[in-house]
């Protein structure tokens, strides 16, 4: 029992820090950007119960109570409750609630949640499931569901980070069989085996941008507090989310598929770099090749520590260098 109590405690010390922190950022963002507060607190509501259901995959203390409560398709119908409750929250405060937009995100939580529960795990019901991830994060499907109540919101942000808890949660419970480590904080392992190979592709990616003549070379200064920002941002969302799914999941599969490691890591990179094509314009496969070598990198360090936390930090530390690098 005492066993069990310390990560729960460090679930709810990071939940409370959290919610104060997006009470914080919420109001003051609302003030600046002149939000009424019949929009702002719904929305509000809505990111506070979104932080709720995404710290749930990176505590496995409190995923292990879950799965040990719930049978695979319980486990599943609760995974469908929880994708629609924070749009339920912001939609139906601010007034935006359509049926047509609910039954999409609802039969999309069920396509994914009910997934492995009529399908057994194997090559083609894994790959249809990340192609079906990828298809919905490539498209336009959550600005078409989460309708702002005022103009430049970006309210669908709130199905973005509901697509990465969701399939990770429907992996790490429904599926089951996968070791990922799937977590917010990097062990100290973690961040100098990720720094080391985020500073073996900086010069091979800025080389290779200016050399394809993807993007301008314009750096820019921005305050310390902007690029920290930037930084938290790309670990725990974008970084988690593509490397859950190409080093923790892709990589490992195709290992275990082909039985051939450096094989598993060629496929995964290009795959990574094709999921880039849409940059900008389709089909950009300059800065896809660009992305397929910094996928290469990323997987040598998830392949050096088995945790996708490394690749994590370089993935974070390489989008936020690009940021302050090119235009």
């Amino acid at each position: 029992m005492a066993q069990m109590q310390t990560p729960l405690g460090g679930f709810r010390a990071t939940l409370a820090l959290g919610w104060v922190a997006l009470c914080v950022a919420g109001i003051v963002y609302a003030r600046i950007a002149q939000v009424p507060a019949w929009a702002a607190l719904p929305l509000i509501l809505a990111f506070l119960l979104e932080y709720l259901f995404y710290l749930l995959p990176g505590f496995p203390a409190l995923r292990a109570r879950v799965a040990d409560r719930f049978a695979p398709p319980q486990l599943a119908l609760l995974l469908c409750v929880l994708a629609v409750l924070p749009y339920l929250a912001s939609s139906v405060g601010t007034g935006r609630f359509h049926w047509y937009a609910f039954t999409r995100l609802a039969v999309l939580a069920a396509a994914l949640a009910f997934w492995y529960v009529f399908q057994r795990a194997g090559i083609v019901a894994d790959l249809s499931f990340l192609t079906l991830v990828a298809a919905v994060a490539l498209s336009h499907f959550f600005q078409q569901v989460y309708l702002d109540p005022v103009p430049n919101l970006n309210s669908h942000i709130l199905g973005r980070l509901m697509l990465i808890r969701h399939a990770a949660l429907c992996i790490l419970l429904v599926r089951g069989g996968v070791s990922i480590n799937y977590g917010f904080w990097p062990a100290w392992r973690d961040w100098l085996i990720g720094s080391a190979y985020f500073l073996l592709f900086l010069p091979i990616g800025v080389g290779l941008a200016l050399w394809l003549r993807v993007q301008v070379f314009q750096p820019f200064q921005k305050p310390a507090w902007k690029i920290a920002l930037t930084f938290v941002g790309m670990l725990w969302v974008v970084a988690l989310g593509e490397e859950f799914l190409f080093r923790g999941l892709l990589l490992q599969w195709f290992q275990d598929w082909t039985r051939k490691t450096q094989l598993a890591l060629l496929i995964s990179s290009i795959l990574f770099g094709a999921v880039h094509l849409p940059f900008r314009a389709f089909p950009n496969w300059r800065f896809a090749l660009i992305a397929a070598v910094a996928g290469w990198f990323y997987g040598r360090a998830y392949l050096k520590t088995g945790s996708i936390r490394a690749p994590m930090v370089a993935h974070a530390l390489t989008n936020t260098a690009w940021r302050l690098l090119f235009n």
